[in-house]
């Protein structure tokens, strides 16, 4: 299954010894993906209203160049917000944003104004007049001088990730003059290795060394912007550093003809879950994907991701992205026999779990273990391999073609 909506969580527990499986199975249920494993979701959970019907959020979904003054709402028209989270993100600085729900629970309402060249991102979960409980997960950007140019960077300022971390910018125009732009850009790393740029277009900069990041290693970035000229007439705003941390080595394979995860830490195997993944007609990219968001509970709808309505199910339980298309690692609470046995989802990888989510079940125990910036590797899947540019796809791309992607050569 692939897609949307949801209240983020990362998460990064360590490990002090390997763990037998048999305990964790219990009580555990379900998969993804059809997400149905061929059952009438319908008829199981009963139809949900739809997503912008329960929480209504303004601005919508998506949106670019939202202006300061137009106001964030978040609201109900019945049952209640359980929770509002909303994170300003400028310059890999993450902020949370002040706000607080009415004494009805009908609305949240902001503590302060949007801000110019940031963006946001809203995680409300609600209940609704019939008891449902459902996650709406969004993002939009607000609006940057037209004579002005800033990338958006990944991973946040002062975070600690997994190995596979790859450093994204995403700017919010073409760059022209791209050579200038990553010569703008200073990457280092203790201890030092080489970490070169690759262009997506021209709208997204990237860098890598050429193995996973050594753990303990200290990256930081410096980004140079400031009256660099990206397109005629379009100059940097930005001059900022920022820094991240890479923690332990967690690397997870999973085999989709075989049903299985083995999950490694530094190297050692922690675990083989089994595991459901793309049933034949929607079978799951091969190749190495990194975890780029962590969602505790999320609402997941085919039509978000160019299907029909084959499926739309508001509570999908610890749910980790890795790619931009859609793809998830997460949590099955309605199809509790395909994990192990079948493949059944619509493209995604599915681990047993409970309705509301357990740290007991499967799935409950990897997230609990994960952080992002680790990395999920697929093989044997009737599938091509998943696009470098498709999420922190790049370490699909041998090194020799990585560099060749650099603009100042």
């Amino acid at each position: 299954m692939r897609h949307v909506q949801g209240r983020a969580r990362r998460a990064g527990a360590a490990l002090a010894a390997v763990l037998t499986w048999a305990g964790l199975l219990a009580g555990a249920a379900g998969c993804d993906s059809d997400p149905t494993g061929g059952i009438d979701v319908d008829r199981v959970l009963g139809k949900p209203p739809e997503p912008q019907d329960v929480i209504r959020i303004s601005p919508d979904d998506g949106s670019k160049g939202v202006r300061p003054s137009k106001a964030l709402r978040i609201q109900v028209p019945s049952g209640r917000l359980e929770s509002v989270k909303v994170v300003k993100s400028q310059d890999a600085q993450e902020t949370p944003v002040s706000g607080r729900i009415s004494a009805d629970g009908r609305r949240w309402e902001p503590g302060e104004k949007l801000a110019l060249a940031a963006r946001y991102t809203v995680d409300a979960v609600a209940v609704d007049g019939d008891g449902h409980r459902s996650a709406r997960h969004t993002t939009f950007t607000t609006y940057v001088p037209e004579e002005r140019f800033i990338g958006y960077a990944t991973p946040e300022n002062r975070s600690t990730v997994g190995t596979g971390m790859i450093i994204s910018l995403d700017f919010n125009r073409e760059i022209e003059n791209r050579a200038a732009v990553e010569r703008a850009v200073h990457v280092t790393a203790k201890p030092a290795v080489e970490v070169r740029p690759h262009w997506f277009g021209k709208s997204r900069l990237d860098f890598r060394p050429e193995h996973y990041w050594k753990p303990g290693t200290q990256v930081t970035v410096a980004l140079r912007f400031r009256d660099v000229e990206g397109a005629r007439g379009v100059y940097g705003l930005q001059y900022k550093t920022f820094s991240f941390t890479v923690g332990r080595s967690q690397v997870s394979l999973v085999d989709a003809a075989a049903h299985t995860m083995e999950v490694r830490r530094d190297g050692e195997l922690l675990a083989t879950v089994p595991i459901t993944a793309g049933a034949p007609k929607h079978t799951t990219y091969n190749g190495k994907m990194v975890m780029m968001e962590m969602l505790e509970v999320t609402r997941m709808n085919s039509r978000t991701v160019g299907f029909g309505g084959e499926y739309d199910i508001p509570d999908v339980p610890h749910a980790i992205r890795l790619t931009d298309s859609g793809t998830f690692l997460h949590g099955n609470y309605w199809a509790p026999d395909a994990p192990g046995n079948t493949n059944v989802s619509h493209g995604c990888v599915g681990l047993r779990d409970v309705k509301g989510g357990s740290a007991d079940t499967p799935a409950g125990w990897f997230f609990d273990r994960s952080m992002i910036g680790d990395v999920v590797e697929i093989v044997n899947s009737e599938d091509k391999k998943v696009a470098p540019d498709n999420g922190l796809g790049g370490w699909n791309m041998g090194w020799k073609e990585w560099k060749a992607g650099g603009a100042d050569k």
